[in-house]
């Protein structure tokens, strides 16, 4: 991924994807700030996944457990099916949502040329169907309706999507990394929304001189020859690639130790973090941080999981804004 700075983004990023049952990535910062490009470059890193052909869910054929309803009838041991599952590859796919969108674009809806000429009640998938098993990616997310946002939420926590409505009942496979981007300029989230969110990071743009030239520099190279840019980088991108499915097959086996569970909760409390929905989340960030990095959970890597899931969660008094400055308010709490 070159992006020139921006560690805390890059790993926030890395550690959804590895792990999408976290909830997704807030990404709050000024425009010009690398954001929607962060999110397209981590798309190229994914290695490709296989798929039960013809199924418009892309079902994973060796998890049967989160099959739709029509490939647990076609495959599915009720059946007593023992055919071979027919395999697709493809790359990961990146679904951009789209502020216009409606309610029937992004749940599904009834398809209504089926209705009409055959007189059939016929599910039409929408875009949380399509997310399945990838990337669902909402720019100016502050800027979509609320209830959309709400049901966005409630589909990555769940990673099922149902829909009744219009004389259909139907649920299906929705298990997606959700990644929002947002600058806080144009308006914030309902903190109820924010809480919602697994993660969330603020990018700025480069205060060092040396960073910023680099950036220029960087781009300066892509522009004089784009091609060449990609081809001389390439390895570095599968390699970092092949890191992150390495982790994905770690993070089932690494074990939660009682002090990591009870610095947590320690942290939660210092930083006057309400419920316990951040307590699980840097719970769940720590384990995967672990994969990430090969390592056993320490108390650094706890707080380094704090630091990117309780910032939006820490009480604050009416207007203030996200504190991200964790470290410090918790160096506060432990003065004072």
């Amino acid at each position: 991924m070159a992006i020139v700075g921006q560690e805390k983004m890059k790993t926030a990023l890395i550690l959804a994807v590895i792990n999408p049952a976290l909830g997704g990535v807030l990404i709050r910062g000024e425009k010009g700030t690398a954001k929607s490009t962060a999110v397209r470059a981590m798309v190229e890193l994914l290695p490709s996944q296989e798929t039960v052909e013809g199924c418009v869910y892309s079902c994973d054929p060796f998890s049967p457990e989160r099959w739709c309803d029509d490939c647990a009838a076609k495959y599915g041991k009720k059946t007593g099916d023992k055919r071979i599952i027919p395999i697709k590859n493809r790359r990961r796919p990146l679904i951009e949502l789209p502020i216009g969108a409606t309610e029937d674009r992004l749940l599904g809806s009834l398809n209504l040329e089926k209705a009409m000429t055959a007189g059939e009640s016929v599910f039409e998938p929408g875009l949380l169907a399509q997310a399945n098993r990838g990337i669902l990616y909402v720019d100016e997310v502050n800027l979509l309706d609320d209830f959309l946002v709400d049901v966005l939420l409630d589909a990555a926590a769940m990673g099922r999507n149902f829909v009744e409505r219009e004389g259909i009942s139907v649920s299906h496979p929705a298990l997606f990394t959700l990644i929002g981007t947002m600058n806080p300029e144009e308006g914030e989230l309902r903190p109820q929304l924010l809480d919602r969110f697994g993660l969330c990071v603020e990018v700025k743009g480069l205060g060092d001189p040396k960073l910023r030239e680099e950036v220029v520099k960087e781009r300066l190279l892509f522009e004089e020859n784009p091609e060449k840019y990609v081809f001389e980088r390439s390895g570095k991108e599968k390699e970092l690639g092949h890191r992150i499915e390495e982790a994905a097959e770690r993070l089932p086996k690494v074990e939660l130790t009682d002090l990591a569970l009870t610095e947590a909760v320690n942290i939660s409390l210092k930083l006057g973090v309400d419920g316990h929905r951040g307590d699980l989340t840097v719970i769940k960030t720590a384990m995967t941080l672990s994969a990430w990095k090969n390592k056993k959970i320490d108390t650094e890597m706890v707080v380094e999981a704090a630091e990117l899931a309780l910032p939006h969660r820490m009480r604050r008094k009416p207007f203030q804004d996200v504190d991200f400055n964790v470290k410090a308010r918790l160096a506060e709490a432990e003065a004072g």
